[in-house]
């Protein structure tokens, strides 16, 4: 209730702005021709017009829907899991939910929907499998169409695939299920390989000054100037530094700790899934599945944010295995020195407020590490209602 009230506050107040990074994203439309991120853009437009409403109010209606499908979503998916100090940790990291909420400029970015659409897939039982292929073959071409990048985490779903399907090995059941996969990785690679032109830029930029008086700014501009992967990764590595890669080693460390902590506590109840049964617990399995995600860090600045998606991609794998029984406590492996700290109640409070509300990524890694989001937040609502609602009043 508390992260709905802060997204729906911070949406209204900064929905306006001139220079929104979210609105920028989602003004991308196909009026100059085919583009990546297109589709929500032309969404937008259609209701606006629909309704006789501006773009940006158009927007921040479907944004606040949004999160709050995402809050609801994420609600119902967790309210079966049996809660522990380390889980509790776990979802509470500033690196997932609270992430966007402390980073304003994420809230209700394009990945969102990807969020969603995972967990839908993880809700549908594994014995529907022609829903299964369906929902694989519409939406992650959909997802593709919002935000590209979904492809460097395909290997999650495929993960969901093995397990729900009990693909032991690759033999002619693994390989069809492959085909599903085909569609939107074809329209990726059409994406990467066709960047949008100067002319078209000009055109859908024309189009959004006529009709709605928008400016294309940020992510809406950058596909003019940083147009290909080849751009992107000049603009990242050129700016990289030792200082900026050992911040994220321990954003990331510290960050996914608990999840770590938990991968390396447990096992698969059986092993009988293809790829996981050669290892002890999971940790090595969810390395090999997060692995094409370097890419994504070498295609952007946006560190923050690959970190929150990748995290978030990964706890709710996680917790996908563990509502079903698919893994189970190593008992050895969960008693170690640090676990078994947590029992201590003082020490544990004391520790969860310090690691979840004490810190938080920026969303480039050219920002220093953010400190307490859970001060921060509050003020930050706070003075915008004194100096946005009440001085200006009197």
């Amino acid at each position: 209730i508390s992260l709905m009230f802060f997204s729906i506050f911070f949406l209204y107040n900064k929905h306006h702005i001139g220079n929104d990074s979210t609105i920028a994203e989602w003004i991308i439309n196909y009026k100059g021709g085919f583009t990546k991120r297109g589709l929500i853009g032309e969404i937008s437009i259609f209701f606006s017009t629909l309704f006789s409403i501006s773009l940006r109010e158009t927007i921040f209606y479907l944004q606040v829907l949004l999160v709050g499908i995402y809050f609801i979503c994420i609600l119902y998916f967790l309210k079966e899991v049996i809660i522990n100090r380390l889980i509790l940790l776990s979802i509470f990291t500033p690196i997932f939910i609270l992430y966007p909420i402390a980073e304003i400029e994420v809230l209700a970015r394009k990945e969102i929907f990807i969020f969603i659409f995972l967990i839908i897939y993880i809700f549908i039982p594994k014995d529907e499998k022609i829903f299964q292929n369906i929902y694989k073959t519409v939406f992650l071409l959909i997802g593709v169409l919002i935000w590209e990048p979904i492809i460097f985490f395909f290997p999650f779903w495929l993960a969901i695939d093995i397990i729900k399907n009990n693909y032991q090995k690759i033999d002619i059941n693994f390989l069809k299920n492959l085909i599903y996969y085909f569609p939107s990785l074809a329209v990726g690679f059409y994406i990467a390989i066709n960047p949008m032109s100067s002319t078209e830029h000009s055109l859908m930029s024309e189009f959004l000054k006529s009709n709605f008086n928008e400016n294309c700014y940020g992510a809406c501009a950058l596909l003019k100037s940083k147009s290909t992967v080849y751009d992107n990764m000049i603009d990242t590595i050129r700016l990289l530094t030792l200082e900026v890669f050992i911040r994220y080693i321990f954003i990331i460390i510290i960050g996914f700790g608990p999840v770590i902590l938990l991968l390396k506590s447990f096992k698969f109840s059986n092993n009988k899934y293809y790829l996981f049964k050669f290892y002890k617990n999971l940790f090595f399995p969810f390395l090999i599945i997060l692995s094409p995600v370097l890419v994504l860090f070498l295609m952007g600045v946006d560190w923050g944010r690959w970190v929150n998606i990748s995290y978030t991609f990964s706890v709710l794998f996680y917790f996908s295995l563990y509502k079903k029984n698919i893994i189970k406590f190593n008992n050895k492996l969960f008693k170690n020195s640090f676990i078994l700290l947590l029992d201590n109640k003082k020490f544990f409070i004391i520790f969860f407020i310090i690691f979840c509300f004490g810190w938080n990524p920026k969303t480039t890694y050219t920002g220093d590490v953010g400190s307490k989001p859970g001060y921060q937040i509050p003020r930050k609502a706070l003075k915008i209602i004194y100096y946005k609602y009440i001085k200006n009043n009197y």
